[in-house]
């Protein structure tokens, strides 16, 4: 396909740009995002449950539920949290903070039955690990809120436009040698050439999943922007099916038994399954249930279950993620592309799926970017400022971040026995060694920075399996190290993975020119 020359360059420099502006913001976006689809693995391995909680003695849910009420009426009013999940169940609620927010010092009580069949209670802090790396993934990182959300997701919505406008240019600048150089990596024409054939073959294999998260980004950030336009259109009528108000007041004590809020569930989906639920505001006018429903076999529409939204008393079905029959169109129509963002559909395939994708969608940023210093030296024939700038900017904020998470990932799993503020503690750790690298960055120069940041990535990765080591021998939890063991396994990998990296790294360096930021005799 012939393509004019004056516009190639037009696209060229639209997809130069677009990536160079958005390609460091949507780098920790998208290895984050990799992330979040095991965050539940790395919360277990970094935060197990208290040796307590796994002595807990199994029992029918409502019996814990009937002595929970009775113990602690209030507490319970208020709302609380029922795990089904497991073979043995247990209760919790807020005893300080609250769900809503990135409430730092929230304490959860935990109830359960021992072996004695006596209520027993545990108070531990909240861990938010998990919470860290979606705020990651979700805002970049960046400090800040506009209105009831953080001003990174705003900033990323905006990123994600760019990132769009970057697909498309890419494509068309491929058009014309697309068929000829489509799985093409031509190793022998040097480094540049195999990273630029690597760069589009991950491009246009993966450009419909791109296309999805990028559409899907935006929506995400300037939804209430959205609705608030489609709301003119419709006048009072809801765009959602929203719960029926009363007046009428309830107390705790005429709460239904579970297994017929479980029965009432299962009649509306007899493919899900009931997994955790959710009580709210139990002794208010207005109290509410959430029931989390699993179904690995269908298009799953939340970022781990599917939604089932009841009322606790009267057992109506309020609203759903996954609506039956033809009520819910915008509901249903929204949720439905929203689960193509999530991932969480096709079981483990799909998040395995998505994982390598996400990663892979990061290596695109990084590598643009790359091309781009080196293509951008070649053609001035000399190191520019602003072309060092960019390169040590470019090496530490992708280095940085990815060291920041493993950093607080292995000092995290140590500190657990610890008397510090674990929650605060994450945060101190991730930013400050994201900005010391940022900083080593600068002062050592792009080449010697990604050679020692990558060192210092493998070195972190094979420090997971040691920092299990260390906990099992000081205070062993053997069944959550179990359940987590994938975690120890992977670090190991990607250990091996960071460490293959920085020798080629090093030795790219010592054959490259004199003029080029990757030289050795240059720097």
């Amino acid at each position: 396909m012939k393509v004019k020359a004056e516009i190639l360059r037009t696209y060229q420099s639209v997809h130069t740009w677009t990536g160079i502006c958005a390609g460091l913001l949507l780098f920790i976006g998208f290895y984050a995002g990799s992330l979040t689809m095991f965050k539940h693995q790395l919360q277990a391995w970094i935060a197990p449950i208290p040796a307590e909680l796994a002595a807990a003695t199994a029992v029918p849910p409502q019996q814990l539920i009937d002595k929970a009420i009775a113990a602690y009426p209030q507490a319970m009013a208020k709302g609380f949290e029922l795990d089904i999940a497991h073979e043995v169940p247990y209760l919790s609620w807020y005893s300080q903070g609250g769900a809503r927010g990135m409430n730092l010092d929230n304490q959860l009580t935990y109830a359960f039955l021992n072996e004695h069949g006596e209520l027993t209670t545990h108070i531990a802090g909240e861990n938010k690990f998990a919470d860290l790396i979606d705020y990651l993934h979700r805002s970049g990182g960046l400090f800040g809120e506009i209105g009831h959300d953080q001003l990174g997701v705003y900033v990323l919505g905006i990123a994600a436009l760019l990132y769009f406008l970057a697909l498309v240019s890419g494509v068309v600048i491929l058009l014309p040698t697309l068929t000829k150089t489509f799985f093409a990596l031509r190793k022998e024409k040097g480094a540049s050439r195999l990273w630029l054939d690597s760069h589009n073959l991950v491009g246009i294999v993966s450009l419909p999943f791109h296309i999805v998260i990028a559409f899907s980004v935006f929506v995400f950030a300037y939804h209430d922007f959205l609705y608030d336009g489609l709301g003119k259109f419709y006048g009072d009528k809801p765009l959602f099916n929203m719960p029926t108000k009363t007046e009428q007041p309830y107390h705790i004590n005429d709460l239904p038994k579970l297994e017929l809020l479980l029965e009432k569930a299962h009649a509306y989906s007899g493919q899900h399954t009931t997994v955790h639920v959710s009580y709210n505001r139990l002794n208010s006018p207005a109290p509410f249930a959430t029931l989390k429903m699993e179904n690995p076999r269908a298009l799953v529409r939340g970022p781990d279950t599917d939604y089932l939204f009841m009322h606790p008393y009267t057992l109506d079905v309020q609203n759903s993620s996954f609506p039956q029959g033809d009520t819910g169109t915008w509901g249903n129509t929204v949720a439905t592309f929203f689960s193509l963002h999530f991932g969480t559909y096709g079981g483990n395939w799909g998040r395995w799926g998505y994982f390598v994708m996400g990663l892979l969608g990061a290596f695109l940023f990084y590598s643009g970017n790359l091309l781009w210093l080196d293509k951008r030296t070649r053609k001035d024939g000399e190191q520019k400022r602003s072309t060092l700038f960019m390169a040590k900017l470019t090496i530490g904020v992708c280095l940085g971040s990815m060291l920041g998470v493993v950093v607080t990932l292995v000092l995290g799993k140590t500190l657990q026995q610890s008397a510090f503020a674990l929650n605060e503690l994450y945060l101190w750790i991730y930013y400050l060694t994201f900005g010391a690298f940022i900083g080593l960055s600068f002062w050592l120069g792009a080449r010697k920075a990604s050679v020692f940041g990558l060192k210092a990535l493998a070195l972190g990765c094979l420090g997971l399996p040691l920092a299990t080591m260390f906990v099992q021998y000081t205070n062993p939890y053997a069944a959550s190290w179990l359940e987590s063991i994938w975690v120890d396994v992977f670090g190991g990998v990607f250990a091996g993975i960071f460490l293959f990296a920085a020798n080629k790294t090093k030795r790219r360096s010592q054959a490259r020119e004199a003029s080029s930021i990757w030289s050795m005799q240059a720097a």
